[in-house]
């Protein structure tokens, strides 16, 4: 895990409005390396699915990028055109969204649609694709059998399999996987991860994993970025952002979190008070000032960056 497949400098995401822009995304940094498992995490509205939609090229008109670079590997993406970009999309990027049915055709079989996601990428025969689409079926523990089913006749969890499958395909380096535990449950949430920490190991895939789920982070991530209103808030090792945790949005979210060992189990919760700013009112300096316990002046003038390329807050400015 010494090289990087995906590199993010500075990336800044913009919706026009009537009142001027709205900021999804606001200067963020970071790197994947090959073979990680990187977490996106955060509430509703912190940015995480807005960056995994840049990442890929999916951003909805008339939201755009309007600064910031990508590359994957040796190569800048975010410039290419769509004609480019459909190349890269699937073949070497492939997402895995939060809802599958989104992502299925109702109408067409499982392995028709697995024949033709392999088709498009990889230069193989109709029977060669076939066989590639039944391997892969049996790879994410579905019984080849059911090639000529359609999607209403799998359960959730098979369905979330089925497009892991349709993402894995074509042999990609790089996973984006969008909440893809949010509608299942627990049984069958954890069957989806381990499957995603398996294929990571034994393909040498990266995966960005978005979620709101501090546990599934804790279960199934290397490193961890912790999103808020668009920028990010800490950054760093899984085990060392958990355990020892910097930013006061980090430690509101981990000790929203329930937990066995700590016997919260059945008590009340930690509840971090107000709501993420709407992005046509977001506060000046700090995002999170309003929420935080540990606000000083400097937070409400000055917007901290990422200090030591690991926490933006300014309790961490004098080292």
């Amino acid at each position: 895990m010494s090289e990087s497949i995906l590199r993010v400098q500075n990336l800044r995401v913009v919706f026009p409005h009537r009142h001027g822009e709205l900021v999804a995304i606001d200067d963020v940094s970071f790197e994947v390396k090959k073979g990680e498992i990187l977490g996106f995490v955060g509430e509703s509205g912190a940015g995480k699915s807005m960056t995994g939609a840049a990442i890929i090229g999916l951003i909805d008109p008339p939201g755009y990028v309007e600064q910031g670079e990508i590359w994957l590997e040796d190569q800048r993406i975010d410039q290419l055109d769509m004609r480019a970009f459909t190349k890269i999309r699937g073949r070497r990027i492939s997402m895995v969204f939060q809802d599958p049915l989104t992502s299925l055709n109702p109408l067409r079989t499982i392995g028709d649609q697995l024949i033709e996601t392999i088709q498009m990428h990889l230069p193989v025969s109709q029977e060669e694709a076939k066989r590639k689409a039944m391997a892969g079926l049996e790879e994410v523990g579905i019984d080849p059998a059911r090639f000529n089913a359609y999607p209403h006749e799998f359960s959730g969890g098979m369905r979330q399999r089925v497009v892991i499958a349709l993402a894995l395909s074509a042999e990609p380096e790089l996973i984006i996987a969008d909440e893809p535990t949010t509608a299942l449950d627990v049984s069958v949430q954890a069957q989806v991860l381990e499957l995603l920490k398996k294929l990571c190991r034994e393909r040498n895939a990266s995966v960005i994993l978005i979620t709101h789920d501090m546990g599934v982070i804790a279960e199934t991530t290397d490193r961890v970025a912790v999103l808020y209103a668009g920028r990010l808030a800490e950054i760093g090792p899984t085990e060392k952002v958990l355990h020892q945790p910097e930013h006061p949005y980090t430690r509101g979210l981990i000790a929203s979190t329930p937990s066995v060992e700590l016997g919260n189990i059945d008590t009340e919760l930690f509840q971090i008070e107000g709501a993420m700013p709407r992005l046509d009112a977001l506060p000046t300096g700090c995002a999170f000032h309003p929420r935080c316990e540990h606000a000083q002046d400097r937070c409400v003038e000055q917007r901290p960056d990422l200090l030591q390329e690991r926490v933006a807050c300014w309790l961490y400015a004098d080292g």
